[in-house]
C-alpha cells in the first residue's frame, strides 16, 4: 500500500474514533444515528453540487449500499440496546475485515500478497483481544451477539459495494456524497415506519452533536471510499480498523481508563498489522 493511501487511511481511523469519544448524543442509538445520517445527507447534497455525478454504472452499487447501511444502522442500533460499548463495538468492527477479506477474494477475485493476509490476520486478532472485557462480570447475550456479528455482516457487505461501486463511478468523492444522501434518505423512511413522525421532533434539541458527529463520521468513510477506489479493498477495510487502537490510547489518556495486560498485546498485534499493510 502506497504511503500517502497509508496514511489517509489512518487519518480515517482517527476521526471515526475521535466521532466515538467526543460525541455524546442524548438520545437513543437509533436516534442518534438517524440524526447523524439526515446531516450528512445534506453534506452529499453540497457535495454533488461540486463533483461531477457518478457513472451510471455506479448506480446499482450506490442503492444496495445505501439499503446496507440502512440494515447496519438497524443491527448497530438494536445490538447497542442490550450490549456493552466496550464489547459489541469491537466485535462488530473486529470481525468485518476477515468477512471483507474473504468476500473480496471470493467474490471478485482480488488478490492480496502474503504479507498483506498476515497484516489483516494481526489485525483482527489484536481487534479482538483489545476487546476482551477485564471484569468477569460483563456479559454477552446470544441475542445481541447475534446483532452484533449482523453488524458485522453488513460492514463487510457494504465495504465490498462501496469498493467496487467506487471504481466505477469515476470519483470517489461524487459517489461518497451519492451514497450519503441515499443513506440519510433511506434512514428517515426507517425512521418514518417505526418511529413515526415524532422522531425527528426528538432529534432536534441536539442537532449541534449531529452536525459534529456527521462532520467526522463523513470525513472518515469520505477518506476510506477514496482510498478502497486506490488499493486493495481488504487492506483498506482492515487498516481502517484501527481505530479501535485509537479509542484505546484515547480512553487510557483522557478518561483513564485502566489498560490490561490482553489490551496492551492487542495493541501491539494491531500496530504490527498496520505495519505488515504498509510493507505489502
Amino acid at each position: 500500500m502506497e504511503l500517502h493511501i497509508f496514511l489517509a487511511v489512518l487519518v480515517a481511523a482517527l476521526l471515526h474514533a475521535s466521532w466515538n469519544l467526543l460525541v455524546k448524543l442524548d438520545l437513543d442509538r437509533f436516534l442518534a444515528l438517524l440524526l447523524i445520517s439526515c446531516v450528512m445527507g445534506l453534506m452529499g447534497v453540497a457535495m454533488l453540487a461540486f463533483f461531477p455525478w457518478p457513472k451510471a454504472e455506479s448506480y446499482p452499487y450506490l442503492l444496495a449500499s445505501g439499503l446496507l447501511h440502512t440494515g447496519y444502522n438497524i443491527f448497530l442500533a438494536r445490538s447497542y440496546r442490550t450490549g456493552d460499548l466496550s464489547q459489541v463495538y469491537p466485535i462488530a468492527r473486529g470481525t468485518a475485515p476477515l468477512l471483507t477479506f474473504i468476500g473480496a477474494w471470493g467474490l471478485a477475485g482480488e488478490t492480496v500478497t502474503g504479507l498483506g493476509a498476515l497484516g489483516i490476520l494481526l489485525l483482527v486478532s489484536g481487534i479482538w483481544l483489545t476487546a476482551r472485557p477485564g471484569a468477569k462480570t460483563i456479559r454477552l447475550d446470544g441475542l445481541t451477539l447475534f446483532f452484533a456479528l449482523g453488524t458485522s455482516a453488513f460492514i463487510a457487505a457494504y465495504t465490498l459495494v462501496d469498493g467496487f461501486g467506487a471504481r466505477l463511478s469515476g470519483s470517489a468523492s461524487a459517489y461518497a456524497g451519492m451514497l450519503f444522501v441515499l443513506d440519510g434518505l433511506f434512514m428517515v423512511i426507517a425512521a418514518l415506519v417505526t418511529r413515526g413522525p415524532r422522531a425527528f421532533a426528538q432529534v432536534l434539541p441536539s442537532w449541534k452533536s449531529g452536525v459534529t458527529g456527521a462532520l467526522l463520521s463523513a470525513g472518515a468513510y469520505w477518506i476510506v471510499i477514496w482510498a478502497m477506489s486506490l488499493a486493495p479493498v481488504a487492506a483498506v477495510a482492515a487498516l481502517r480498523e484501527t481505530s479501535i487502537l485509537f479509542v484505546m490510547l484515547m480512553s487510557a489518556y483522557f478518561l483513564k481508563e485502566k489498560v490490561t495486560g490482553f489490551r496492551l498485546l492487542g495493541a501491539t498485534l494491531i500496530v504490527l498489522g498496520a505495519v505488515a499493510l504498509r510493507l505489502a
